[in-house]
Formats: structure tokens, C-alpha cells, sequence
């Protein structure tokens, strides 16, 4: 967001389940309520359009809620995304699901996250340990055991996908085993209607830490051009 400069307003808020923010009594969340959610924000903060930049399972909200919204949703990104049809849930995704709150569960989040190594250094899981554990009992009843049945939950439909009228950008690394690029992202192109793809090699599933310079260049070309 400071990269991209003063000229935009962010808003940045928490999923139910995620960060500080619980989930309702009762629920688990899902593609439904995230999306409910995200829509209540935008129309509680009085916007009436807006872009809507997401990753991972958050690029499956942007998706649903530009399907959903389509005279608010102005522009997609859809980063690391998850959401095609058919995708199967990936064994690292699986174990970042299951990552218990503390070093251990931080660390290997991490190197799962990432094709670098060097990025996963002291500093870098003491923050993502800390964060694990401020959001744990928001996150603790988010995605039990067993965990395909949460993937499929955040599957759009051919029907929603083809709904999506704002112009889509996929940005993806080549190396992602968490949301594979062969299984999240080529399909995404057949059934979107208006779409384009940026593959960043030597990458995993977290292109804004791995290639700062280009994701940032990436989006500030989408989000401002014509």
C-alpha cells in the first residue's frame, strides 16, 4: 500500500476467522459470508466503486465479490488465487491450514510459502509466530480437519466466473505449490471474460515478498490504466 502511493484510499479489513476478527457463533465461514462481509464493508464505508485486490483465498473473494457486485467491482487482482473450478486442495496448503500457532508451525508456513529460503529468517517467523498467535482464536474453528471440503467451498462456479465483467489481472508465481499455477490459474483464463496473466518465475505464493519491484509495478499499471 505505501508503495503504490497516497493517491489511493485502502481499505484492509480482516476475514471473519482471520486476524483479530472472529467468526460469528455458529459459523465456519465460507465463500458466502466473506463475500457478504467484504460487500458490508464497501457499503458501510459509502463507496460506491471500487477495485478489489486479493490473495490466495482472498483472491477467491475478489473474484466472487466482483461476480456478485458487478456495478460496484471496477478491477481484479487476483493474486496466488484460488477459485477454479476443479482445483484440488495441494498438500502445503493442507499443512499451512493445519500450522499450529507457534515457531515451529510459523517457520514451516513460511517455507512453504516462499521458493526462496533466505527469506525465512529469524526476524521473519518471531512475526509471523506473533501474528499466529494474536489471530488463533479467531482462526481456531476456520478450517478443521478434513480440509478438501473448505477448498471446494471457495470454487467458483463456471456460471459465477463468466458473471465477472471487470477486468481481471492473475498474477501468479511459477513456482507456487500452494495454489499450483497449472490447477489455480491457467483454467481462470478460459472462463473469465475479460483476463490476462503475469507468471513471475522463480517465485512462490507470495509474489509481493519475493518480487516487490514487479508486483508493485504490476499493479500500479493495471489499477491506473485506461
Amino acid at each position: 500500500m505505501e508503495a503504490l502511493g497516497a493517491a489511493w484510499h485502502f481499505v484492509a479489513p480482516d476475514h471473519a476467522g482471520f486476524g483479530r476478527t472472529p467468526l460469528p457463533p455458529g459459523s465456519r465461514g465460507g465463500l458466502t459470508q466473506w463475500t457478504d462481509g467484504a460487500a458490508g464493508v464497501m457499503e458501510a464505508l459509502g463507496f460506491d466503486t471500487y477495485a478489489v485486490v486479493g490473495h490466495s483465498m482472498g483472491g477467491a473473494v475478489a473474484l466472487a465479490l466482483a461476480a456478485a457486485r458487478p456495478a460496484q467491482v471496477e478491477r481484479v487482482v487476483a493474486v496466488s488465487t484460488m477459485g477454479a473450478p476443479g482445483a484440488p486442495l495441494s498438500p502445503d496448503l493442507d499443512a499451512l491450514w493445519a500450522a499450529p500457532p507457534d515457531r515451529s508451525g510459523a517457520a514451516d508456513m513460511l517455507s512453504r510459502l516462499v521458493l526462496d529460503q533466505s527469506l525465512v529468517t529469524d526476524a521473519a517467523v518471531s512475526a509471523r509466530a506473533e501474528a499466529m498467535a494474536a489471530g488463533a482464536a479467531a482462526f481456531a474453528g476456520v478450517f478443521p480437519a478434513p480440509r478438501q471440503r473448505w477448498a471446494e467451498d471457495l470454487t467458483l462456479s463456471p456460471d459465477q466466473l463468466t458473471e465477472v465483467r471487470a477486468p481481471v489481472l492473475l498474477v501468479h508465481g511459477a513456482q507456487d505449490r500452494v495454489t499450483p499455477l497449472r490447477e489455480a490459474a491457467l483454467p481462470l483464463l478460459d472462463l473469465l471474460p475479460d483476463v490476462r496473466l503475469h507468471v513471475l518465475g522463480r517465485c512462490g505464493h507470495v509474489p509481493a515478498l519475493e518480487h516487490p519491484r514487479a508486483f508493485r509495478h504490476l499493479l500500479a499499471d493495471f489499477l491506473t490504466s485506461p
